[in-house]
């Protein structure tokens, strides 16, 4: 599902290719539960990234990231940012789901990383956007609540992270879709400016 391919020039592989090894990835037990794995969709052009936490029930049945509940809040912020879900590139830290949709372990995030360094690596992103306390622990390290810093930046490997609430979250919290749809037009703004 990723259009046009660019290699990673630490691993050689292109988009497809890493796509393919997180499908036969057996580094952690998460691949004994899971129907399909999820390495990200989007383009290989995509200048802004979306990091969330996990596959869920609907990600895993169809192997594609954030086509539940949550990801229909996510393309409506999307779209109120003036941004198409075929224009950015759209992941998790885990790339297989977590029993009973629990939250992701240490170990799993770590067996993860490394793909999700090659896609950054691959992408050369202007900005990666961290969905949620798991997104950006998962891509920081260190655990945060993104409500405390929300609006701060951090940087992976050279990337600039934006944190921000997880689509999910405005499940039970409405009021927090506008504060995601400005987070995303936020990096929108500022893709071409290095945030």
């Amino acid at each position: 599902m990723v259009r046009k391919r660019r290699p990673d020039k630490k691993s050689g592989l292109d988009m497809d290719g890493i796509a393919r090894r997180v499908r036969a990835c057996r580094k952690c037990p998460l691949h004994r539960t899971r129907n399909n794995a999820v390495p990200g969709e989007g383009s290989s052009r995509a200048k802004i990234v979306l990091v969330g936490e996990a596959p869920g029930k609907k990600e895993d049945e169809t192997g594609r990231p954030f086509v539940g509940m949550a990801g229909r809040i996510l393309e409506e912020a999307l779209d109120g940012a003036g941004l198409a879900r075929r224009d950015v590139f759209i992941t998790s830290i885990l790339k297989c789901r977590p029993p009973k949709n629990r939250n992701p372990e240490k170990g799993e995030m770590d067996a993860c990383r490394p793909y999700l360094i090659a896609q950054m690596e691959s992408l050369k992103p202007k900005v990666i956007i961290a969905l949620g306390n798991y997104g950006l622990q998962g891509l920081v390290g260190k655990r945060y609540g993104v409500s405390k810093v929300r609006g701060k930046k951090f940087e992976v490997h050279g990337f600039p992270v934006m944190p921000t609430y997880h689509p999910a979250a405005c499940l039970y919290n409405p009021k927090l879709k506008y504060l995601l749809k400005r987070d995303l037009e936020k990096a929108k703004k500022g893709r071409n400016r290095n945030i």
